[in-house]
């Protein structure tokens, strides 16, 4: 039978059971209105964090538009969702505003991994920004989007966040059971050397194209899901700044870590709102400055020499903590799949004894020597 590993599951506990204590203290009564509206932007920067990991942590791409693709989903969607809520109500016009929304930011990351397939570097970032840059303002001079002054949406409702958190739950699923299948292992060996991993025969193209669909699928989702939180969706909400934003998210969690990814997407949109709300009047203009300063610090603590040592100690506390609570249990030695060991792996002929071997030459048996021929 196979063993549950606790590590595979964090993810799920992490964001379950904060979902959990949310519905818990709403049922309550004890979560406020603007409490609720700042965890439905929790859930949809998870999204857009994780998602965003997928190009950038695990396929090894620079990608800064992010925010186009939450742009087409929050548009597209957001129209859908205002055209369905008369005939179907709010929940199976978002129900189905939310697939489509994404289904449509899928095929521009199609279209955008397209030219992944050559640019590597600051050259793709270049095209993405670029892309995200265009359709913004593309979309701001449609009529049918609203056009300049935006496009008038409806609110869903103050428990919005409990689908933000179940559909961030769905993206951390999917990212995590493609990281630890054979395509993420293909698409990480295409981070790591493109040349090689095309050498061994993975199909470079097939899956740069599927991870850009993919991540902007999930932005687009994030994209509705904003659209439904709130009554007015303007293009200037998906700038290059937010692109960069996230970006920071993902950098910030760590390249390639899916628990980093959430932790900093939540803390990151935390702060941003505690600052633009909590400021007074006078003190707005220097929020920028709060929040870089909040950045800065935490780049020190990641990559500062001096902090090491205390970076260290506070790791090693963590893990003596966590193996206090969770122990290791110990595997004998005939489980050879879970441990690895040279000592422990089960040999016909014993290591030691095939060390200590003395082989003899057999000269029993010489070859034929060639015959001169003569002249």
């Amino acid at each position: 039978m196979k063993k549950i590993r606790l590590k595979h599951y964090i993810n799920y506990l992490i964001l379950g059971g904060a979902l959990a204590l949310f519905v818990a203290l709403d049922l309550l009564g004890a979560l406020k209105r603007s409490d609720a509206s700042l965890l439905t932007q929790i859930g949809y920067s998870i999204i857009l964090a994780v998602s965003l990991n997928l190009v950038v942590g695990f396929l090894g791409e620079l990608s800064l538009g992010h925010a186009g693709f939450m742009c087409v989903g929050a548009y597209v969607g957001g129209v859908l969702y205002n055209m369905l809520i008369p005939a179907c109500g709010t929940v199976a016009a978002l129900l189905i505003a939310l697939p489509v929304g994404g289904v449509v930011a899928a095929f521009f990351g199609f279209l955008i991994g397209l030219p992944a397939l050559r640019l590597k570097g600051d050259y793709l970032a270049i095209v993405t920004l670029a892309f995200g840059e265009i359709i913004r303002t593309v979309i701001l001079n449609q009529d049918f989007f609203g056009g300049p002054m935006g496009l008038p949406s409806q609110r869903f409702g103050d428990r919005l966040y409990i689908l933000a958190f179940a559909l961030a739950i769905v993206t951390v699923f999917v990212s995590q059971n493609l990281r630890r299948s054979k395509h993420g292992r293909a698409i990480q060996a295409i981070r790591d050397n493109e040349i090689a991993a095309r050498a061994m025969g993975v199909n470079v193209t097939y899956y740069k194209l599927v991870v850009f669909a993919i991540a902007a699928f999930f932005a687009g989702v994030a994209g509705v899901l904003y659209a439904s939180s709130t009554s007015l969706v303007q293009s200037t909400n998906f700038s290059f700044n937010y692109s960069i934003e996230i970006l920071v998210m993902v950098v910030l969690g760590g390249m390639g870590s899916i628990t980093g990814s959430m932790i900093s997407a939540a803390l990151l949109t935390f702060i941003t709102v505690k600052l633009t709300v909590g400021l007074p009047s006078e003190l707005a203009a220097i929020e920028p400055l709060v929040y870089a300063l909040i950045l800065i610090l935490a780049v020190m603590w990641n990559n500062a020499p001096f902090l090491r040592p205390l970076r260290v100690k506070l790791h090693d506390k963590i893990a003596a903590l966590r193996d206090r609570i969770l122990p290791h249990k110990e595997v004998d030695g005939s489980d050879a799949a879970a441990t690895a060991a040279w000592d422990t792996i089960p040999t016909k002929i014993p290591m030691d004894a095939l060390l200590s071997t003395d082989f003899t030459v057999d000269h029993s048996f010489d070859a034929d020597r060639p015959e001169k021929e003569e002249k």
